[in-house]
């Protein structure tokens, strides 16, 4: 102990004198003495510093050696400056994208009369799917639609409950038009019928002119003027595109009572109607029967719309309406109506009792399956049971008919195809008067009809009507024009210079052979490289309540991999997210959900 203390002393009087010292050669001696292999050639020049530097020594052999960071310190080190790298570049990746977006391409190709004259009609999957993949500069675009947004419909059950807010689903078309190339036309106007032989497409379009009119009325009111306005527009190539209707299978009161999840007015209509029943039944007593009328909530279809709803229904009156007002809360049920014997017919039998187990069990829905509505008034639905005939009781009827009281009723059942479908069916005798849509073949075209395409739900084909297949055509119907304006240009410069030849000009010096020669293997390639749609089903996703979902996913020719639960339920909405067209739509949506996460959802919107 007392050695180390004098080596210790020795060390820290010599870096005193160190620091004290100006001398270079007072330098070079005691950074000598730190360095033990150096002391010979000091000890050479001053001998005095024989006994002190075998004094450092000793001490230097007595002290241990410094321990080294440890694997988990090293670990825990890296992996903090890996995140700070990564978050600081994705953010850096987040304000670009944003700040492109909010940039639009101001220099796009103007519309030049010698290209063709393509029109798109209708602002859903399949439209916008192709009118983002489309090569602009080939043709003269234009797309009409009475909707000048985008709707994200996979999303809509959230918005009536106040989950998300509308804008944060819906992009507008002009946004989407001004990132394109070559400039594309919108048209605000509702296709009313299409000629194929004239080529020529019916619009109205419906415009609101305020005017104040102080004759007769208050001063600070105002009278609306509806113009409506019919013209024609020509066409080379039409796409159609205009999406489906809800279909109500011609059941009396259903569009009349009914409300639909379809379209983005559908979700503020049912939002207001769920508001003003809990309200009129919060001032009833507890043991009218019309209060408990009004606080049930019935939901026709059990396709995944008509689940989410539901399951997005249960988390506002649990997570939310229950805080504020329990008594109501609790008096609340949810019914779902469903023709066949389970819902989401569409995933594999276990998610469906995995779902159902969810819904009974943890939401407490009433599951009304092998049910069929067969009349709506204004306070009830009238059903009939469908029932096994090998097992039928005795006692029991078969055309048993139940009636189910409501105070909001949804309407969340297939799809019924549109005025102007059904027109240009008729108008196209190869249709043979296809009830369920318009006859496609596999390249899109509609049958019976040149320069005719048509994709998404309008179309009957031996797909799902959903989302994902509607964006998959837009994708192939984009590269398919494509190659068929490629084709039009080829052959336009083969037949000039078939001319050029022809007139053999001395002056020029082309080599015409080689040239057509070019041009026509350029053709073939073009011409073999077009084919037909094939669909690859990418999986089914539903949100079933409780932050709970299901997924049944598969790619290409792997094995379908099923799965349900909290974790199923991240995938969901990270899924969700990554399918939104804009980044202003995948951060609005984030931040809803985070809004909703901290402060729960508004119980009275102001724009009710």
């Amino acid at each position: 102990m007392y050695r180390q203390n004098i080596g210790l002393s020795v060390k820290l009087n010599l870096n005193s004198a160190l620091s004290r010292s100006t001398k270079p050669s007072t330098f070079r001696c005691f950074n000598a003495l730190r360095n033990p292999t150096a002391l010979r050639d000091v000890n050479s020049t001053f001998p005095a510093l024989n006994v002190i530097s075998r004094h450092y020594s000793a001490v230097s052999n007595d002290i241990p050696p410094s321990k080294s960071p440890s694997s988990f310190r090293k670990f825990m080190k890296y992996s903090w400056k890996f995140t700070w790298i990564s978050s600081l570049f994705t953010l850096s990746y987040l304000v670009y994208l944003i700040y492109d977006e909010n940039n639009p391409n101001l220099k796009q190709v103007p519309h030049d009369k010698n290209k063709k004259n393509l029109i798109i009609l209708g602002s859903g999957w399949s439209s916008i799917s192709l009118l983002k993949n489309l090569d602009t500069t080939l043709y003269n675009v234009t797309i009409v639609s009475p909707r000048d947004f985008f709707l994200f419909t996979p999303l809509l059950p959230s918005v009536p409950t106040g989950t998300l807010d509308l804008n944060s689903i819906t992009e507008p078309l002009q946004q989407i038009i001004k990132r394109t190339k070559g400039q594309v036309n919108y048209i605000e106007a509702e296709a009313t019928n299409i000629d194929p032989v004239l080529k020529k497409i019916s619009l109205k379009s419906v415009s609101v002119n305020s005017s104040n009119n102080t004759s007769e009325k208050d001063e600070n009111e105002n009278e609306s003027e509806t113009i409506i306005k019919n013209y024609d527009l020509n066409y080379d190539v039409l796409v159609v595109g205009v999406g489906a209707k809800v279909n109500t299978f011609g059941i009396p009161g259903v569009q009349k009572y009914a409300c639909y999840l379809k379209e983005a007015s559908d979700s503020s209509k049912i939002r207001k109607n769920i508001l003003k029943t809990i309200e009129a039944a919060s001032i009833l007593p507890k043991d009218d029967p019309e209060r408990e009328r009004l606080l049930s909530m019935v939901i026709v279809g059990g396709g995944p719309t008509g689940v989410e709803f539901a399951g997005e229904l249960h988390d506002y009156i649990h997570d939310d309406l229950k805080k504020w007002m329990p008594q109501i809360a609790d008096e609340i049920k949810v019914t779902v109506i469903e023709a066949l014997p389970n819902i989401l017919n569409m995933f594999d039998k276990k998610l469906i009792d995995y779902a159902e187990h969810i819904l009974i069990d943890e939401t407490s829905i009433n599951l009304q399956t092998k049910t069929l509505v067969q009349n709506v008034d204004q306070s009830n639905v009238y059903a009939k049971l469908v029932t096994d005939k090998n097992n039928i009781n005795e006692n029991q009827n078969q055309n048993q008919i139940i009636k189910i009281p409501y105070g909001v009723l949804v309407w969340a059942t297939g799809n019924g195809q549109r005025e102007i479908t059904n027109n240009l069916i008729q108008a196209i005798p190869s249709q043979n008067n296809s009830k369920r849509g318009l006859l496609v073949d596999d390249c899109l075209n509609v049958i019976g009809a040149n320069d005719i395409f048509a994709f998404g739900d309008c179309t009957f084909t031996n797909y799902a009507p959903t989302a994902q297949v509607a964006y998959q055509q837009g994708i192939y119907l984009a590269d398919h024009l494509k190659s068929l304006a490629k084709i039009d240009i080829l052959n336009e410069k083969l037949s000039d210079l078939n001319i050029l030849k022809q007139k053999n000009l001395p002056e020029t010096n082309i080599n015409y052979n080689k040239e057509i020669k070019t041009l026509s293997k350029k053709l073939i390639n073009y011409q073999n490289s077009l084919h037909g749609f094939t669909y690859h089903h990418m999986g089914s996703l539903a949100y079933i309540g409780s932050d709970k979902a299901i997924a049944d996913l598969s790619w290409k020719d792997w094995q379908t991999i099923s799965t349900g639960g909290i974790m199923t339920f991240v995938f969901w909405r990270t899924a969700y997210v990554s399918m939104c067209l804009s980044m202003r739509n995948k951060v609005l949506v984030c931040l809803d959900w985070f809004k909703v996460g901290l402060f729960g959802r508004d119980l009275n919107p102001r724009d009710t």
